[in-house]
């Protein structure tokens, strides 16, 4: 499918779908080629009310959308947010529904042509060109702003379990700011409109490899919408790709500029790529911007001051401007204590086996009594509790290879029976003592007379 403008002709292809999980597609999307307008939402609510907040905001954008400029632009997605919020106050079930948006419109900008690109919310748009996929839109969302404040990385968001909160969406107040980018259109450049459920399945280079892989923009939503299916399909899923296919002889002018530049004339600059244009955001809805100045994406401009940055200098600021994922992350933390605690745990269990036993060894010529293991555990000897007073060479024969090996008892207890035992069988083994009786000598036996008294 094509869409022509005065000077800019651009073919897209679109598909949706509900994915694996949801049994509802609150996404929703306009395709308006004749006015070169596409939209894409996706809706947040209460029983039915996602669908029909995506659904109004879409097909506002693409009523209301009726001056073809940036501020005509701008002016639409304000339409669709203060119809999706006059819906849900008229309607008790639909209050507080909600949906992001992303639009890209061809617009009437300082005599020329440019793609004008809008969005509130989280879903996105991508430019791919010459062979590098870039976000061009800012997500509204906590990941998001937290990734630009440098708190998390962007492999962190990608998995972190508040990555579907949204910051910034339509029909919640009665105003909400409008962030816009300016890009001039180059033959073969392809932009890709889409809801989280595709890249929170499909990796950026997965994205990039459709891209750049199937020509067809039609066949190319199709295969990204697959994909996302496969990845696991957890959320609805959008997808529109339109391609740039003339600039109205914008290459044409540059190529020409080149020439003359080198015949001395001064080179023709246009308004690609542009900083963000915004209106002026209302107080409660202002984010938090990280203290780092550099970060053009955000900066609000006047109308008339978009100026031309060149496709390198914009690429190389968009590269500059990601935030570099931190050298400390929880990730790398929790490993680090995992491996504490699994070398804690690990000496600890060496530290229980080398002293958890008691075994009967030698300590010279002693049979004692030692806490530990025969011969110790790596750094845990040995320690000696108690000498017993057997001596090796009172030790019946069969028992004292297994003494001079250690003989491991459970407790102390038992490594004291075992010392009585082998007493014991010592004591039975021992030779009987030897008794001498000494010779008697028999003395003569000498009677003695009575003695007689004479009377008085």
């Amino acid at each position: 499918m094509t869409a022509r403008a005065d000077r800019t002709a651009l073919r897209w292809g679109g598909a949706t779908h509900v994915g694996r999980v949801r049994t509802l597609n609150e996404d929703h999307f306009v395709a308006r080629p004749d006015e070169n307008l596409w939209v894409v939402a996706d809706g947040m609510g209460g029983h039915n009310g996602g669908e029909i907040a995506s659904e109004i905001a879409s097909e506002t954008v693409g009523r209301a959308f009726v001056h073809r400029s940036i501020d005509g632009l701008i002016e639409a997605v304000e339409t669709a947010n203060a119809a999706v919020y006059d819906a849900g106050v008229e309607d008790p079930e639909l209050t507080g529904m909600g949906t992001t948006v992303v639009a890209l419109a061809v617009v009437d900008h300082e005599a020329a042509e440019v793609l004008a690109i809008a969005n509130v919310g989280d879903s996105r748009c991508y430019r791919y060109a010459d062979g590098e996929l870039d976000q061009v839109t800012t997500d509204h969302s906590l990941v998001a702003e937290m990734v630009r404040e440098g708190s998390l990385s962007p492999e962190e968001a990608a998995v972190h379990p508040q990555r579907n909160i949204v910051t910034r969406v339509l029909g919640v107040h009665d105003d909400v700011p409008v962030d816009v980018f300016a890009v001039d259109p180059y033959p073969g450049d392809r932009y890709l409109l889409c809801s989280d459920g595709l890249f929170n399945e499909v990796p950026e280079r997965g994205i990039a490899s459709v891209l750049r892989t199937i020509a067809d923009p039609n066949e190319a939503a199709e295969e990204l919408v697959h994909r996302a299916i496969d990845g696991g399909g957890r959320d609805n899923i959008t997808v529109v790709v339109v391609d740039v296919v003339e600039d109205g002889g914008r290459a044409a002018d540059a190529s020409g500029a080149l020439a003359g530049d080198a015949l001395g004339a001064a080179p023709r600059t246009g308004p690609e790529p542009s900083p963000a244009y915004a209106r002026d955001e209302p107080s409660w809805g202002r984010l938090r911007r990280p203290s780092d100045t550099a970060e053009l994406d955000r900066v609000e401009l006047a109308d008339d001051e978009l100026v031309d940055e060149g496709r390198r200098g914009r690429r190389a600021r968009h590269r500059a401007e990601r935030p570099r994922a931190r050298r400390v992350t929880w990730r790398v933390l929790l490993f680090v204590l995992l491996v504490v605690a699994l070398v804690g745990g690990v000496v600890a269990t060496i530290q229980w086996y080398g002293t958890s036993t008691y075994f009967v060894g030698f300590d010279g010529d002693q049979v004692a009594i030692f806490k530990g293991r025969p011969n110790g555990v790596l750094w845990i000897d040995p320690e000696l509790v108690d000498v017993t007073g057997l001596a090796r060479d009172e030790v019946p024969d069969a028992r004292v290879a297994d003494i001079e090996g250690g003989v491991e008892q459970g407790s102390l207890a038992d490594a004291r029976r075992y010392v009585a035992n082998v007493t014991e069988q010592a004591e039975e083994l021992a030779p009987p003592a030897t008794t001498t009786t000494a010779p008697t000598t028999t003395l003569p036996t000498t009677t003695v007379p009575p003695a007689t008294v004479a009377p008085a």
